[in-house]
């Protein structure tokens, strides 16, 4: 019995193979190409009609309809049994670390999982040279760092192309809330003036518009990194096709599409509560209670790209991102003691001269 992982990557090798030597070939970021690093042969990538507009899912019809029956794909998976990060596995690696803790990973325990597949991709536009520049040039700038990081960082083979798993919401949210308007007024005078706030209940409903509130469906990035890597150009996105994700890894959803939306509600009430405190209005407001329904509410699967170096310091992870498409960067970075502690005793005694002088 054949191993539908094995038929899947046979039928994608074959689309993705070099017409000249038959070689597989890799993405070229910033391009509309297939690039072979043994010929150099540059091999188009066929174009998809995207005449039409973005294609959003009504989230209830899937939920309730569509969700054992919308399309899927089989691909081969290893987990990290140290931070939990499920990413595919490229055709004939024997051994490899994982790309957000630089543990080693176990290649034998790769399984085969079948997911929902992504509508859409954003490819990637900043390409490995760059990243390893942008990388080494944040490396050599950071100051008060430990003196062997540079050379324990500087691997190149530890900065990884990676397509992150993301769903996007739309919604139109109607909220209902109850609370209090705070109005200063003043009383005494002179010294003994004081501020004084008087409330008044107050209650209405406000209207939120919201589109592509992007959630990351995994738990191998905080969510605080990732937001900094912020915006997406979404208008850019096009449709999902194998060729863009050649010779790059990708990180498997974990978060479901129910649980993904509870996580972009929590987004979406920020907002929500920005607008209840401009239609309160006054100088201080409270909300008391805010009942809120979703309508219209729309989703896709996607994929973003990010480079990412992780490296340990004395058992610490530190990690590096960029942004695939702008070269936005987030990076964490271990500092030395004693460079700070020399640094703050030369400012003291820099003071301390400039003082008896």
């Amino acid at each position: 019995m054949s191993n539908p992982y094995d038929d899947n990557l046979q039928n994608i090798s074959k689309e993705l193979k070099c017409k000249d030597c038959g070689a597989l070939l890799k993405y070229a970021p910033g391009t509309q190409k297939l690039a072979c690093n043994y010929c150099g042969a540059q091999n188009e990538i066929e174009q998809l009609d995207t005449a039409q507009a973005i294609e959003e899912i009504n989230y209830s019809d899937f939920i309730e309809n569509k969700i054992d029956k919308e399309e899927k794909q089989t691909i081969h998976t290893v987990q990290c049994n140290n931070c939990g990060a499920t990413t595919s596995l490229n055709p004939n690696i024997t051994a490899d670390n994982c790309p957000f803790c630089a543990s080693p990973l176990v290649i034998k325990g790769g399984t085969t999982s079948t997911l929902l597949k992504p509508k859409y991709v954003l490819p990637f536009v900043i390409d490995d040279k760059a990243a390893h520049i942008t990388f080494e040039k944040w490396i050599h700038g950071l100051w008060f760092a430990p003196n062997n990081l540079k050379k324990q960082a500087s691997i190149s083979e530890q900065l990884k192309g990676i397509y992150l798993p993301y769903w996007t919401y739309d919604s139109n949210a109607s909220t209902s809330y109850i609370g209090e308007r705070g109005e200063y007024h003043y009383e005494g005078s002179g010294k003994n003036r004081e501020r004084k706030t008087k409330w008044y209940s107050t209650s209405g409903t406000v209207q939120n518009t919201f589109d592509d509130v992007c959630v990351l469906a995994s738990h191998s990035l905080p969510d605080h990194v990732t937001r900094t890597l912020e915006p997406w150009d979404l208008e850019n996105l096009t449709p999902y096709q194998e060729s863009y994700i050649s010779g790059f890894q990708t990180e498997c959803y974990q978060t479901d599409v129910k649980d993904g939306f509870k996580l972009a509600q929590g987004v979406m009430e920020e907002t929500i509560k920005a607008t209840i405190r401009r239609d309160i209005g006054g100088d201080e407001q409270r909300i008391t209670s805010m009942h809120i329904v979703h309508n219209d509410i729309t989703f896709k699967h996607i994929l973003l790209p990010i480079w990412i170096s992780a490296y340990h310091y004395n058992s610490k992870t530190f990690r590096f991102i960029i942004n695939g498409r702008t070269g936005e960067i987030q990076g964490q970075r271990p500092y030395s003691i004693i460079k700070i502690t020399l640094a703050i005793l030369a400012v003291i005694a820099l003071f301390v001269i400039l003082k008896n002088l």
